[in-house]
């Protein structure tokens, strides 16, 4: 699937059976024509027009929905190598701990709902008629260490932006990973049809307002004592970058 486009099926049967797979993450396809009651002779074909379609892929027996990865980026930077990538779904564990941690260090609110959401979910990237969801990791080795998130309504008066989020870990931000997480959101956000991303930040996250606003994010309204953290009140400010 190269971008978010709406979402069509000429039968009843194969919107079940990606519907079940996208909410899931991966399923067996042993297992899911005997969960949804599907005949599974009729299963085989309706996932082979899945897969001619680009909607679903399979592999080691499991279907996923067939995200277009794009480009792996490897680059050097202080004492390590560090990899770009699409998240795949078995980054989940790590990713939700980096988001957890980087939102408690920063004050991150948004991104600490993201984390919220994938404990719920237990699914990384979402492609459905509500919404979508992409994350793109820096890691190093097998660990995660950064993230940039984009998700975005299908509301058609909404579809032309996303909601983006981005961190790394403290040890490893002054390198140029956040930097480089960013630029991979925005490239994909503006190859997919997106034209403005949006991020909110509470107001004593100076650090984060700063970053944003070097790599051309704007305030665009501020929300007094929209946040209380611990005892205090903080105003959001919600930035934006057109794509």
């Amino acid at each position: 699937m190269a971008a978010f486009e709406p979402l069509e099926f000429s039968h009843a049967d194969r919107r079940r059976i990606y519907e079940h797979v996208e909410r899931t993450g991966s399923v067996s396809a042993d297992d899911l024509p005997r969960n949804l009651g599907i005949d599974p002779s009729g299963f085989r074909h309706h996932v082979a027009i899945l897969k001619r379609d680009g909607l679903v892929a399979e592999g080691e027996g499991k279907l996923r929905v067939d995200f277009e990865e794009g480009e792996v980026e490897t680059f050097e930077t202080g004492d390590w190598a560090v990899t770009i990538r699409q998240a795949r779904q078995d980054d989940l564990e790590g990713l939700t701990s980096v988001i957890r941690e980087v939102a408690d260090e920063r004050t991150d609110i948004v991104a600490e709902s993201v984390a919220g959401v994938l404990d719920h979910e237990e699914v990384l990237l979402r492609h459905n008629d509500v919404a979508s969801r992409m994350f793109f990791v820096a890691t190093i080795g097998e660990a995660v260490v950064g993230w940039v998130h984009l998700e975005a309504p299908e509301l058609e008066k909404l579809a032309h932006t996303a909601k983006l989020t981005v961190g790394v870990l403290g040890d490893h931000q002054g390198y140029g990973i956040g930097s480089t997480l960013l630029e991979r959101g925005l490239s994909w956000a503006g190859a997919n049809g997106y034209e403005k991303l949006y991020n909110s930040i509470p107001a004593t996250n100076e650090d984060a307002i700063s970053f944003l606003e070097s790599k051309g994010f704007e305030t665009e309204a501020v929300r007094k004592n929209h946040y209380k953290i611990g005892e205090e009140y903080t105003d959001e400010v919600m930035m934006a970058i057109v794509v």
